[in-house]
């Protein structure tokens, strides 16, 4: 989310996880309050990011962290 006063910490920290884990990564920026309150009723959640990893819904940040503990340092 990248509003004219605010620019997503959340959003910005599963960005650089990403693209640390070699992912590549297709953002969906939102630019409005309006865009954001219907991303989110699209896809029923309360907060940003969204993060989806070949179409399987991995979660917000905090749960793309615990996806890459858990698949990426088994290598």
């Amino acid at each position: 989310m990248a509003l004219p006063d605010h620019v997503c910490p959340y959003g910005l920290r599963a960005l650089h996880l990403l693209e640390e884990n070699d992912f590549d990564v297709a953002q969906h920026i939102l630019r409005t309050r309006a865009e954001v309150e219907a991303f989110k009723a699209k896809w029923d959640v309360e907060t940003t990011p969204l993060v989806l990893i070949n179409g399987d819904r991995i979660g917000g940040t905090h749960e793309l962290e615990q996806f890459l503990a858990e698949t990426c340092h088994q290598h």
